[in-house]
């Protein structure tokens, strides 16, 4: 449940279409429904701005498909990580609408359209470390976010990421997926006036030790524009950047605008106040 849809249920009890006890009963599910295995938080985009995700992995695709129908009737847009096809089976019987994406592992739901805000470029070093990239790729997405995706530009061949120069360059976020020794990041921090989200991806040979060779490099990135998320962890990463791009300013949960016009209006009925009077004493 958004701002949003909070403010269009009051506007429709002011305008009487809804009764104030269907109302409540709306809001009865703040901030969380109690599903008996889980408490789903609708709250969390009131909050925060975006909604909370499923974590489908280790959850049966009965949970999965309860929680995500129950997701879909409160909210607008719905996303499950980690998902299998059994899982999309399950959640497609009760939500038809509902969209499986292979390589990223993700069931989504887009409903309303959540506009743009970015662009944010999601780059892989390799073919391998699709799996990440996509689940990067198709979060942001769904969280309202333009996407430029740059595969298979790993630092073996440094003219490929060159030559994706002018779509790095118009990005507010750049969202880095590599394995191995995980050098990718440092590079592209090197080269953009934006913030670098690395992640670390469990691809490598044995001594890579399943991401944590390249979680390690990244850590020590000379480029000072450059964060680390966990490993495999493309969710992450493109929920921070849509954080970061999205024009939503966490002031007491309103938009930057509208923060920005109660600061101005705040600051002349101050300067009201404290101005000298004129008027002869």
């Amino acid at each position: 449940m958004t701002r949003e849809t909070i403010l269009e249920l009051l506007e429709r009890v002011q305008a009487g279409e809804t009764s104030p006890a269907q109302a409540l009963q709306h809001l009865a599910k703040l901030p969380y429904e109690d599903a008996g295995f889980a408490r789903i938080d609708h709250h969390r985009a009131l909050r925060l701005g975006l909604p909370e995700v499923i974590y489908a992995a280790g959850k049966s695709p009965e949970q999965v498909a309860e929680i995500f129908a129950r997701m879909a009737a409160e909210s607008g847009s719905v996303l499950a990580t980690r998902a299998t096809p059994d899982a999309y089976a399950a959640v497609h019987e009760r939500v038809p609408e509902a969209v499986y994406h292979e390589t990223a592992r993700m069931i989504g739901l887009r409903r309303p359209d959540p506009g743009t805000a970015g662009p944010v470029a999601v780059v892989c070093a390799g073919t391998s470390d699709l799996p990440a990239a996509e689940e990067a790729a198709v979060t942001a997405e769904y969280l309202g976010c333009e996407v430029a995706r740059i595969w298979d530009v790993g630092v073996a061949g440094l003219h490929r990421i060159l030559a994706a120069r002018e779509s790095l360059n118009t990005a507010r976020a750049v969202i880095v997926c590599a394995g191995m020794e995980g050098a990718l990041p440092s590079v592209v921090g090197g080269l953009v006036a934006a913030p670098v989200i690395a992640v670390p991806t469990s691809v490598g040979y044995g001594a890579a030790f399943g991401g944590v060779a390249a979680l390690l490099g990244m850590l020590n990135s000379c480029s000072p524009n450059v964060c680390v998320v966990n490993i495999d962890n493309g969710f992450g990463a493109a929920y921070v950047a849509a954080m970061m791009v999205k024009q939503r300013t966490p002031y007491n949960g309103q938009r930057a605008e509208e923060a920005e016009a109660e600061r101005a209006a705040a600051e002349t009925a101050n300067g009201a106040a404290s101005a000298p009077s004129s008027q002869p004493r």
